[in-house]
C-alpha cells in the first residue's frame, strides 16, 4: 500500500492518505469511548423499594438517614453503622447510634434537618409522610417496610446489594437469625407447646395476631395465637375477646401486665390465674417488636420468658 501512495501525484496522495487514515481515527475514537466507559462507576446499583420505585446509585451511599429503627439496625448489621448521619427518635440500637442526630419520627420527620445533613440516601417506611417533599428537594428516598420474616430477609438483601456490592454480608446475617430462631424453638419446654397465647403489642389492646411477624415467631416456638390471620396482623380487639378466648399464656409490657388483673373479667383468665405471664421490659420489647436483624434474638427472649 505504501508503494502505491508514492506513485501518485502529491494532491491525490494527500487525499488518499486522509481516506486511508480514517479507519485509524475511528479506531482511536472507539478506544477513547472504551476508556471513558471504563471510568464509569463499577458498582452502580439500582434498588427497587416497597413502593416499586427504582433508584440508581453510582456508588454505595456514604451518608444515610434512617427513619425506622429496623432499617437503621439493618444498616448496622450489614456493617455500615458509621454511615448513619441521622435516625428517628426511636432508634436506640446498637449503642453507637444513640449519639447520631435525631431527625423526628417516622410520621413526623424533620425535613429541614434531613436536608441539612446532606444524605445521599434516606431510608423510611412506605407509610412515612414527607416522601414526596424530600424527593422534590432532590433527596434520594428508598421506602422499605418489613412486616414479615420474608420481608426482613428481602430488606437485608436489597440493602446489602447497595451497601456491599461484590462482598455480600446479608447471607451470613440471615443465617445467624435462622440459627437463633432454631435454638429458641428447641429451648421451649414441651409442656408449653400447643398452648394458646395472647400477645398485647400496644396500649388500646392492639394484639399481635398470627398474621404478624411476631405471630410468625410465636408459631415457630410452638404456640397457638388466639388472634387468627383473618383479623389482620395487629388488630385492635375488645377486652371481652381476650376473656372469651381464655389464653394459657400472655405476653405484654411490664406496665400492661401489671394492670391486667384489674381489667373487668380478666381475673378469670387462665394465664393470670396460673401466673403464666411474660412481662417484657422496655429493652426487651424493643427487640421483640422490631422486624429486623434482631428477630432471632427476639425469639430467644420469648423462649426464655416461656421457660420461666
Amino acid at each position: 500500500m505504501h508503494f502505491f501512495i508514492k506513485s501518485v501525484p502529491n494532491l491525490l496522495k494527500t487525499k488518499l492518505s486522509a481516506v486511508l487514515s480514517r479507519p485509524s481515527r475511528l479506531l482511536c475514537a472507539l478506544c477513547v469511548q472504551t476508556a471513558v466507559g471504563s471510568l464509569a462507576p463499577a458498582h452502580a446499583q439500582t434498588i427497587t423499594d416497597d413502593l416499586q420505585a427504582r433508584t440508581t446509585f453510582a456508588q454505595p451511599p456514604q451518608r444515610i438517614v434512617s427513619l425506622l429503627p429496623a432499617l437503621a439496625e439493618s444498616v448496622c448489621a450489614l456493617g455500615h453503622c458509621d454511615k448513619l448521619v441521622g435516625v428517628d427518635r426511636f432508634t436506640n440500637w446498637p449503642e453507637s447510634v444513640k449519639s447520631v442526630p435525631k431527625m423526628g419520627g417516622g410520621m413526623d420527620p424533620n425535613v429541614e434537618a434531613i436536608v441539612a445533613a446532606k444524605p445521599d440516601l434516606v431510608l423510611m417506611a412506605k407509610s412515612t409522610r414527607a416522601q414526596d417533599r424530600l424527593r422534590a428537594l432532590g433527596v434520594r428516598v428508598v421506602s422499605l417496610e418489613p412486616m414479615m420474616a420474608s420481608d426482613v430477609k428481602s430488606t437485608l438483601e436489597r440493602l446489602d446489594a447497595l451497601l456491599n456490592p461484590g462482598a455480600p454480608r446479608a447471607p451470613a446475617v440471615w443465617a445467624g437469625i435462622r440459627a437463633q430462631m432454631a435454638r429458641a424453638a428447641a429451648a421451649v419446654p414441651q409442656a408449653v407447646r400447643g398452648q394458646r397465647v395472647y400477645f398485647e403489642a400496644g396500649s388500646g389492646l392492639y394484639a399481635a395476631g398470627e398474621a404478624s411477624f411476631i405471630g410468625e415467631t410465636l408459631k415457630s416456638l410452638g404456640l397457638v395465637n388466639i388472634v387468627p390471620p383473618s383479623m389482620g396482623p395487629f388488630p385492635q380487639i375488645g377486652p371481652e375477646y381476650v376473656v372469651a378466648a381464655n389464653p394459657d399464656r400472655i405476653i405484654a409490657s411490664v406496665r400492661a401486665t401489671q394492670e391486667m388483673p384489674s381489667r373487668p373479667g380478666w381475673s378469670r383468665i387462665t394465664a393470670l390465674q396460673k401466673s403464666q405471664v411474660c412481662s417484657l421490659k422496655p429493652e426487651q420489647a424493643d427487640i421483640v417488636v422490631r422486624p429486623g436483624p434482631r428477630m432471632g434474638e427476639a425469639a430467644l427472649e420469648l423462649a426464655g420468658c416461656l421457660k420461666g
